[in-house]
Parts: C-alpha cells; sequence; structure tokens
C-alpha cells in the first residue's frame, strides 16, 4: 500500500500564529522530511522482479496445468512482483514467497458454514528452475494435484523457512535419500500431510535433524507404528501433528519427552488402552487433541492442572467414568470437546467459571437432565442468567437425551453464533428467543419434539441467519403469502414441518442456498414455475413425500461449489410429464413414486459429450416406457439403479455392460424380454441384481457364478428361463438371497448349494450381514422376499433377511442332503415342483428357519422328528405330498393351520385324524382283527348304498358338462381360474 503525503502546504500555514514563525518553520522542515522518507518508500515498493527469478517463474507455469487460469497474470508483461501468489523483498525485488496452495480469496463465501471456496486444481510438473529463487523463503504448494515424488532439489533452496506440500498430490513412499531434508537448516515449518511415507522412524530422524524447526506436520501420511527413537533432540519444536495415521496401542515414550510442545495432535489413530500418563509434564500445551481413537479410561483429574489448555479435544472415544469438578481449574480454555464418549457431566457447575469458553461442546454423552437445569449449571450459580458465558460462541449438546422447553435463559448467551440442540428431548414450542439472539448464524434444533405454530415474529430480528436445520418436529409455519425473510440461507432443512397445503411463496426470496429439505411438509400444490429458476448453487435438494404436481421444467441447472454433485429428491409426488435432460453434475437422482411418462432416453442420452457425475439413479414406480436406451457408456460412475415397476420393454442393452461400478441393479416388473446380455458379466461389482416379473428367456447365464463373485441378492422370479440350474452359482459365497421361483427350470436342485457360506453363517440382530452399497456406509439397499406366502419389501431389515425360494419350477430328484447345511437361512421354498424321497433327516439343524414350504411335491415318508427343533419356525406347508405318518409334537407345528398338513396320509394334531383310531400310524396295528385278513371289518350293506349315492351324484354332476357346451365351457374357465390363484397363494 503507497502513502499519499498532504500536498496544501498553504492550507497549514494559514491557520497558524505569526508569533509561532519559528515553531512553523520547524514543522515545515520535519514536515518535509517526512515527505522525502514516505517517497523513497513508494520507490522501494515499486521495486521490480529480478527478471532471471522472473524467467524462471515462467518455466515453472510452462510445466504446470492450470485449468482455472489462476496464473493468468504470469506473463511476459509487467512487473512479476505483482504477480499473483508472489511476495518480494522491498529492497532487493528477490522473490522470498511463493503461494500456490489454497489460491482462492478466503473473503469468498458459500454460504455454507465451515466451506471454504475452492476453484480447481494445479497439477502438472514441479521443475528445477524453482532453484533460482534463491532467495526464497516461503514455498506453499498445498492442496494441487501435483504428480510423482517430492523433488528432492527442494533442498538446494537453503534460505527456506516455511515449506508446505500437503494434499499437494505427490504420490507413493519418498525417495530413501533424504540428505536433501537435511540441508533446510533454517527450516521453521514442515507439512507434509496427505504425503504417503514409507518409513515414519526414518522419517522421524530426518525431521530431527533440523536445528530450527518450529512445526512439523506429518498428518494422513499413512505411518507405522513408530519405535523408539535413540536419540530424540527438537529443540525447538513448538506444534507437532501425527493425526489421521496407523498408530496403534500406546503412544511412544519420545512424543512425551517434547516438554516445549504447545500444540499436539494425535487424533484419528487407532491408540487404546489408558489417558496417556505421560502428558502429565507436558505442561506448555495450549492445545491438545486426542479425538477419534480407542482410549477407554477415565479422564485423570491431574489433566484439568494443565492450566494453559486453550483447546481440548477428547471427542470419539470410549472415555468412562465423569467429568470431574476440576475441569473448572482449566482458566484458560477457549474449546472443550468432551462428545461422543461414555461420560456423565458432574461439572457442568464447573463449567460456568470457564469465563473465556467459545466453543462447548457435550454431544453424544449421558445427559439426560432437563434443559433448564442444564443452563442452569452452565451458568454457574443458581439464578436463570448465563452471564458468566457471554463469550460462548458456539454450543453443542446434540444427541442426548435433554428433554423440557428450550427456557428463555437462552437469550442472554447474545454472543452465540451456533447452537446445537438436536436428537434430543425438547418439547414446547419453538422459541422466540431464538429471534433475539441476533449474532446466531447455525441453528440445529431438528429431531425433537417441538410442536405449535411458527410466524414471521420468530425471525424478526434474524438477519445472519445462514443455517435452519429444524427437521424432524411437529411445527406448522404460517407466514402471509408476500412474506420476505429478513434472512439468506444457506441451509434449509424443514423436513417434517407443516409448510402446507400451498407452495411456500417466501423460498423464491432465497436464492443461494446449498441445501434445501422441504420434504413431508404436507405440500399440496403444483410447483411454481419460479422455483427452478432458484439458486444453481446446491447440493441437496428433497421435496420428496408431498403431493406436489406439475412439470420438472430446467430441472436442474445445478453448479454446486466446493466439486459436490448435487443429490435430487422428487420422489413420492405426483410430477408428470417426460423426463428432463439430466444435467452432468447430479450424482443422485430420485424421481421414484411419481407419475413420469415416455421414454427415459432424454434424461440419459442427452449432452453426452460432458463427464457425467451420476452414481444413484432411481426411477421407479413411474409409467415409463419404451426400451432402454444403450447410452450408458456415458455414465460410468453408477453404482445403484432402480427402474422397477415401469412399462419399459425390449432387451437389456449391451452399454450397460459398461458400469463396471454397478452395485445394485432393480429391473423389475417391467416387460423386458429376451436373453441375458453376454456384456452384463462386466459388471463385476455386483451385489444386488433383481430382474423378477419380466419376460427374461433362456438358460440361466454361466458366467452369473463364474465372474459375479460379490453378488449378495440375485432375483430371477417370474421369468421365462429354463434349463437346469447352473452348478457355477454354487461358487457365489456371498450370495443371502436367491430367488428363481416362477420359472420353467428343470432338473435337479445342485448338491453344491450347501456352498453358499453366507447361508451357512448364523447371524443375529447384533451381527448382521454387512452391505456396502455404493459409497456411503448407511446407504439403504431394498429388494423383494416371498416369506411365508407374501411378497414383502425389505429395506432396512434387509441384512438379517437369507432366504432360497425355487418354487413353481420343474425340479425333480430329492432335496439335497448338503441344504440343511445352510443353518444361517431364515427362507426355504421348494413347493411346486416335482421333487421325490423323503424330507432329509437332518432339517432340524437347520436353526434359523422361520419360514419353510415343501407343498405341492411328490415327497414322502414321515415327517422327521428332528423338525420340531425349529423353535423360531412360523410357518410350515408340506400340503399335497405323499407324507404320512404322525406329525411330530412340538409348540410350533400344532399351532399351525390343518390346510398346512392337507393332501397326505398324516395325523395327529393339527389334523383332527387320531393315530391310533384310524390306524395310520406307523407299527401299529397290532394283531388281525377278526373276519378280515388285514385287521379292518366291512359292512358290505353301507358299501353298496355309498356306491350307489356315487354313481347318482357323478352323472347328475357330469351329465350336463357333458351335453350342454356352454356350461362345460364356463365349468373349465373357472377351474383354470381357481388354478392360478392357487399358485399364487401357495407361491
Amino acid at each position: 500500500m503507497k502513502t499519499t503525503p498532504p500536498t496544501s502546504l498553504s492550507s497549514l500555514c494559514m491557520v497558524m500564529d505569526n508569533s509561532k514563525k519559528l515553531g512553523t518553520i520547524v514543522f515545515l522542515e520535519l514536515f518535509c522530511l517526512g515527505c522525502l522518507v514516505i517517497s523513497i518508500c513508494n520507490a522501494i515498493s515499486d521495486v521490480a522482479c529480478i527478471e532471471s527469478e522472473r524467467q524462471a517463474l515462467l518455466r515453472f507455469k510452462q510445466n504446470l496445468t492450470d485449468p482455472s487460469d489462476q496464473l493468468a497474470s504470469w506473463s511476459n508483461g509487467g512487473n512479476g512482483c505483482d504477480w499473483t501468489g508472489l511476495v518480494c523483498d522491498n529492497l532487493t525485488g528477490h522473490v522470498i514467497e511463493l503461494h500456490l496452495g489454497n489460491l482462492h480469496n478466503p473473503t469468498e463465501d458459500t454460504g455454507f458454514p465451515g466451506k471454504p471456496f475452492e476453484r480447481s486444481r494445479l497439477s502438472g510438473k514441479v521443475v528445477s528452475s524453482l532453484l533460482d529463487l534463491k532467495h526464497l523463503q516461503y514455498l506453499d504448494l498445498s492442496g494441487n494435484n501435483f504428480g510423482g515424488q517430492i523433488p528432492g532439489f527442494l533442498g538446494s533452496l537453503h534460505n527456506l523457512r516455511y515449506l508446505n506440500l500437503s494434499n499437494a498430490g505427490f504420490e507413493g513412499s519418498v525417495p530413501k535419500n533424504l540428505q536433501w531434508l537435511t540441508y533446510l537448516t533454517k527450516l521453521k515449518s514442515l507439512d507434509l500431510s496427505g504425503v504417503t511415507l514409507s518409513k515414519a522412524s526414518h522419517w522421524l530422524e530426518v525431521t530431527n535433524a533440523l536445528p530450527s524447526l518450529i512445526a512439523l506436520s506429518l498428518s494422513n501420511c499413512d505411518l507405522d507404528p513408530v519405535p523408539p527413537l535413540k536419540n530424540v533432540n527438537f529443540p525447538s519444536l513448538g506444534a507437532l501433528d501425527l493425526s489421521y495415521n496407523t498408530f496403534s496401542n500406546s503412544i511412544s515414550s519420545w512424543i512425551f519427552t517434547l516438554t516445549s510442545l504447545v500444540s499436539l495432535d494425535l487424533s484419528h489413530n487407532s491408540f487404546q488402552g489408558q489417558f496417556p500418563d505421560g502428558l502429565r509434564n507436558m505442561t506448555s500445551l495450549t492445545y491438545l487433541s486426542l479425538s477419534s481413537n480407542g482410549f477407554n479410561s477415565l479422564i485423570p483429574n491431574w489433566l484439568y492442572s494443565l492450566n494453559h489448555l486453550q483447546h481440548l479435544n477428547l471427542g470419539s472415544n470410549n472415555f468412562q467414568g465423569t467429568i470431574s469438578e476440576g475441569v473448572g481449574n482449566l482458566t484458560s480454555a477457549i474449546s472443550l470437546v468432551f462428545a461422543y464418549n461414555k461420560l456423565e457431566v458432574a461439572a457442568l457447575r464447573s463449567l460456568g467459571k470457564l469465563c473465556s469458553l467459545r466453543i462447548l461442546v457435550l454431544s453424544g454423552l449421558k445427559l439426560s437432565q432437563d434443559i433448564s437445569d442444564v443452563l442452569k449449571s452452565l451458568s454457574g450459580h443458581m439464578s436463570n442468567q448465563l452471564g458468566q458465558f457471554k463469550n460462548l460462541v458456539d454450543l453443542y449438546i446434540t444427541n442426548n437425551s435433554i428433554s423440557g422447553p428450550i427456557p428463555d435463559s437462552l437469550r442472554t448467551l447474545t454472543s452465540l453464533r451456533e447452537v446445537d440442540l438436536s436428537e434430543n428431548r425438547l418439547n414446547g414450542s419453538f422459541p422466540d428467543r431464538f429471534g433475539q439472539l441476533r449474532k446466531l448464524e447455525v441453528l440445529w434444533i431438528g429431531k425433537n419434539m417441538l410442536e405449535g405454530v411458527v410466524s414471521e415474529a420468530h425471525f424478526s430480528n434474524v438477519t445472519r441467519r445462514r443455517l435452519l436445520q429444524a427437521s424432524g418436529n411437529r411445527l406448522s409455519l404460517k407466514v402471509s403469502p408476500d412474506w420476505v425473510p429478513p434472512f439468506q440461507l444457506g441451509v434449509i432443512a424443514l423436513s417434517s414441518w407443516n409448510l402446507g397445503p400451498r407452495f411456500p411463496n417466501w423460498l423464491r426470496y432465497q436464492k443461494d442456498f446449498l441445501f434445501l429439505d422441504i420434504s413431508v411438509a404436507r405440500i399440496i400444490d403444483t410447483i411454481p414455475d419460479w422455483f427452478w429458476n432458484l439458486s444453481s448453487q446446491f447440493f441437496y435438494m428433497n421435496l420428496s413425500h408431498n403431493q406436489i404436481q406439475g412439470r420438472v421444467a430446467g430441472i436442474l441447472n445445478t453448479n454446486p461449489p466446493l466439486g459436490y454433485a448435487s443429490s435430487i429428491d422428487l420422489s413420492s409426488n405426483f410430477f408428470q410429464g417426460p423426463l428432463p435432460c439430466l444435467p452432468s453434475n447430479v450424482g443422485t437422482l430420485d424421481l421414484s413414486n411419481n407419475s413420469f411418462s415416455g421414454s427415459i432416453s432424454p434424461l440419459l442420452c442427452c449432452k453426452m459429450e460432458e463427464p457425467k457425475s451420476l452414481g444413484t439413479l432411481r426411477l421407479a414406480y413411474n409409467h415409463l416406457s419404451g426400451p432402454i436406451p444403450d447410452c450408458w457408456m456415458s455414465w460410468p460412475n453408477i453404482f445403484s439403479m432402480d427402474l422397477k415397476n415401469n412399462n419399459l420393454s425390449g432387451s437389456l442393452p449391451s452399454s450397460m455392460g459398461s458400469l463396471s461400478f454397478l452395485q445394485s441393479l432393480h429391473l423389475r416388473k417391467n416387460n423386458l424380454s429376451g436373453v441375458l446380455p453376454p456384456s452384463l458379466q462386466n459388471c463385476s461389482s455386483l451385489l444386488a441384481l433383481d430382474l423378477g416379473e419380466n419376460k427374461f428367456e433362456g438358460n440361466i447365464p454361466n458366467w452369473i457364478g463364474e465372474r459375479l463373485s460379490r453378488i449378495m441378492i440375485l432375483g430371477l422370479r417370474s421369468n421365462d428361463f429354463q434349463g437346469d440350474i447352473p452348478h457355477e452359482l454354487c461358487a457365489l459365497g456371498s450370495l443371502t438371497i436367491l430367488d428363481l421361483a416362477h420359472n420353467n427350470l428343470s432338473g435337479n436342485i445342485p448338491e453344491c448349494f450347501n456352498n453358499f457360506s453366507a447361508m451357512a453363517s448364523v447371524r443375529n440382530s447384533s451381527d448382521p450381514i454387512s452391505y456396502s452399497f455404493g459409497h456411503f456406509k448407511n446407504s439403504i439397499e431394498t429388494t423383494f422376499v416371498v416369506i411365508k406366502g407374501i411378497l414383502l419389501e425389505y429395506s432396512t431389515t434387509l441384512q438379517l433377511v437369507t432366504s432360497l425360494d425355487l418354487s413353481d419350477n420343474n425340479l425333480s430328484g430329492q432335496i439335497p442332503v448338503g441344504i440343511t447345511d445352510l443353518l444361517g437361512l431364515r427362507s426355504l421354498n421348494l413347493s411346486i415342483n416335482r421333487l421325490l424321497g423323503k424330507i432329509t433327516e437332518t432339517i432340524g439343524n437347520m436353526g434359523t428357519l422361520e419360514s419353510l414350504d415343501f407343498s405341492f411335491n411328490q415327497l414322502s415318508g414321515a415327517i422327521p422328528p428332528s423338525i420340531s427343533k425349529l423353535t423360531f419356525l412360523s410357518y410350515l406347508n408340506v400340503a399335497y405330498n405323499n407324507l404320512t405318518g404322525k406329525i411330530p409334537s412340538s409348540t410350533q407345528l400344532q399351532s399351525f393351520a390343518a390346510s398346512n398338513f392337507a393332501g397326505n396320509t398324516l395325523c395327529g394334531p393339527p389334523l383332527t385324524d387320531n393315530c391310533s383310531i384310524n390306524a395310520v400310524e406307523p407299527d401299529a396295528g397290532g394283531g388281525n382283527s377278526e373276519g378280515s385278513e388285514d385287521g379292518l371289518e366291512v359292512d358290505w350293506f353301507w358299501f353298496y348304498v355309498s356306491a350307489l349315492g356315487f354313481v347318482v351324484a357323478f352323472w347328475s354332476f357330469a351329465g350336463p358338462l357333458l351335453f350342454k357346451k356352454s356350461w362345460r365351457s364356463a365349468y373349465f374357465q373357472m377351474l383354470d381360474s381357481m388354478g392360478k390363484k392357487a399358485r399364487r397363494c401357495f407361491c
């Protein structure tokens, strides 16, 4: 910045008294001297960059890729010292600082708290022309995408004081020869975060040789556990960051010798056991983070004697016991994080003594008090005021069991900027006192039990609000149609509020939102045209589960910041018309359960030249028709696709085989036909494949078992597949649901089905099957399964379902004995086939079976007694076989309907036939009865009477059918209809 001195000296002279002429002369002389100094400084500030260094920088730029043109000022013309990212010495013109990390303007704001604006990163090669910058003291290349190893020539920049290569894209292990680093003897700060290093001990030995080092960051470097170093000598080290590595067990003792440390970050590792006692002597610490480890001890009281601590983070561990009263001794504390531990807070009143505290995080603990008591305790005295917390800026008490209405005392925390009270049991109305917190920018209050009406008055003074997350309450927003909110929100989350029935008109004034969730909001209206012209910066939009109608026009000209791919959920509404063209930067699209019609092609086959981000596509339950388009090669990132319950027709396009990341594919209940294309075997990441209720034909391909080795759910139900079940399916060890029902399959059930190891493993609700669909750990997969004769859709409980359904085919032969090795199977359906032989004696080993159906086969022999061991069995059907003997006794078997045992020669409860009276119990006969060779006496009179009655009844029924064509046609149509209904009921 240049300073310009005053130019009107006559104005100064005019105000001076003549009696002070001597003083005036002295003043003017001093003033002129000042002007001379300023002129010299101005000349120095315009010093030109050294030409050799300027050319070196241009050569450096030639090897870079700059997609955002951040280095546009680096050109042949102009002064190099004015270039972006450069700082020159004011006297010599030498380049002394080069800032190429995070080149964004820090004043730019996204409207989303905590997220900086980010441009595209630099990439390319870091070349040795930088060696011409011999006076360089500061080099920052962080946050870019340079390839290859860290260039060793950096060791020749002997004047470097600051070197930041963090997250700069340098890959692989750094070369073994690290002597270049030891040459940087003046280095004070070194940041290699995000660079994969081969041996931590080697790197620490090298950095140990840097005598001037003050700050060292090796975060996220994939460091191995560190053995003790013999000669630790960091004489000046004040800050050490080893977070986000793979350290485990206890902390190496050499760290505790660094008693001059001011800042220590060991978070996000795998340290376990007791609280590290060696920290006791590190009394200079002002910053300590042990968060996201596995410590499981009590918090020692001596920790609270480290009275220089300003920032303490112990979150996300397994610390137990209580936060003691000693916490009040941390009088320098600015931020305290105890969140997500097994801690009780006995020291809320002591926390009220910390007058400098600005950030307090008590989320995920065992707080169960009334919210008023919590705030009273924090105040440090029994009044309802919180004046001692006047500096508190951020307060987080989410995910506890705090109850009661939000008290008036909260309004005394006038400095509050962020408040998170979500996921508690707060009740009462939405407090208008939030409107009195004029500095409040971020409010999280979702997932509570608040109810009542929220009006314009609640927001009258809220001008700084940027985030409002209040979803999951029973609140109603009642504002005038022309209300203009006094704020511009970046995050609007009002799911489960009553915002209807009209579409909220006040949204038209929120033009900069990044996140919008007004799902389940009782909106019954046509979506206005202006809505599609609002924010183009959003990365999340959810209007689902309302009754919004209209066409989706201009969807979604979205350009989300920060490199996000946007997520759009318009599901479960009344949107209609054709599908829009999908922008390339949409990552998740859910239009399911609407009334969209026409082809899918306009959505997917437009702008094919642009790179696509789509990962999840859900279009189920619409009226879409026509063939599935053959342009999937333009969507390589799709991992989940659901197109079920439409009217799609034709065969599967071969380009679907290009979806190498596809994990979930649901095409159930369409009119698709043909054979499965061989290209589909290239989708080797598939975990769930549901093609049920279509018209696919041909043999089940062998490559399903050979190439789709990870598959867990395979549904081919209700198609026209024929031939044998391929033995290659037995290689699918991860299979948990196999549904081949309602096809034309023949041959024997493969003996190797006992290789389904996931079905053989016994699991319970605390140890469910691990599904990892998509890129998100908790992403929900849904599928249909027929259990107990009922078609059910599973989603959140899918991890507990194991099912094998081969019903309604033409399978023959015996039931493989090995099938009873599937000890984790919960549902087994082999009904309506031609299976022979006996029910295997070891059926009782399948202890988790809940549903078992062998009906409509040709099974013979007795029901094995071991079946009575199936204590979880809630459905059993063995009707219409050739089974004989007594039904085994158990609590479950006698509770089933008698119809489930019909069509056999069985006796005993629940049947009314008594085995001993009717003589059908095996070996129950004893001696022969008199007058009968087989032990049964026959009354011949009643035999002839019965025969005559049968003849009369038969011709009374069959005669009209034989001689009257219309009756005969109607009768057989009725039989055909009843047969179809019976098949659906049993299957």
